[in-house]
């Protein structure tokens, strides 16, 4: 079983770790019968979940209650748990509620976003015992200083310090940092340079590991459909069949046939 352990070893024995999100109890058990290493539960449940247009809707109530589905759905998983926009933003004393909130509901570990500005709340976190993976590069929560959902790191300058931002992650205790939207060669550079393993998303081939929330990955929504997904099932096509089916059936009155009804 996966532990916070493993992911150095993995790095130490040059062993990818898969990583996939999810958000509630029926996927969480799918995914508990995989050979998946851990668990994500990432705050774009507030787009995947709940409809709206970024991830800086997701709350701490929505995290702790979609939390503890998936920790039901796959306690045999290494779970790790966003921390919501703003929440590690105004104070420690408020970021250590919303960690605690977060560990009680089920996690193993949480994700912070950031970096400089986010060190002196991540070594506290550590202090207290808590894992923390870092996340750079492309950073949701900051999408509108960003000016959308862009490749991060392109420039030279830009490049060092997403670079200078990994190292200062690891040495405020990160055990690991999650890369989004940077260029390949940026991935490989920042995987060789820190000793905690990267976990990429849209950071080329080089990271420690891939991540790619569940949702995209089969094929729910047709139409979201960035550069880095690969997806390995057409599962909105199924459903739309299936729903179809049912259709046809209730009205053609093939369901319920004898077998499925009570004497």
């Amino acid at each position: 079983m996966v532990n916070v352990h493993t992911f150095a070893k993995r790095k130490q024995e040059n062993r990818k770790i898969s990583m996939v999100t999810c958000y509630d109890f029926w996927s969480a058990k799918i995914i508990n019968k995989s050979d998946l290493d851990c668990i994500l539960v990432g705050d774009s449940l507030a787009v995947v979940m709940h409809g709206y247009d970024s991830t800086v809707h997701a709350t701490l109530s929505m995290m702790e209650m979609h939390v503890a589905s998936v920790v039901r759905g796959a306690p045999d998983k290494f779970v790790i748990a966003d921390l919501p926009f703003l929440s590690c933003s105004k104070g420690i004393d408020r970021a250590l509620d919303a960690v605690q909130a977060l560990i009680q509901a089920g996690a193993s570990a949480v994700k912070i976003e950031g970096s400089s500005h986010q060190i002196d709340v991540i070594k506290r976190i550590v202090e207290a015992g808590v894992p923390v993976m870092g996340h750079i590069g492309l950073t949701p929560q900051s999408i509108h200083n960003l000016g959308g959902h862009l490749v991060q790191g392109k420039e030279v300058s830009e490049a060092k310090k997403l670079i200078d931002d990994a190292i200062l992650l690891e040495q405020a205790g990160c055990f690991g940092v999650v890369l989004e939207c940077i260029p390949n060669k940026l991935g490989a550079s920042i995987s060789k340079r820190v000793k905690v393993p990267t976990i990429g998303i849209g950071a080329g081939l080089h990271t420690d590991g891939q991540v790619l929330v569940l949702h995209d990955m089969i094929g729910v929504d047709p139409a979201f459909s960035p550069k880095f997904l690969r997806k390995y099932a057409n599962t909105n096509e199924l459903i739309t069949q299936a729903l179809d089916k049912f259709h046809d059936d209730v009205t053609s009155e093939c369901f319920p046939a004898p077998l499925e009804s009570y004497e």
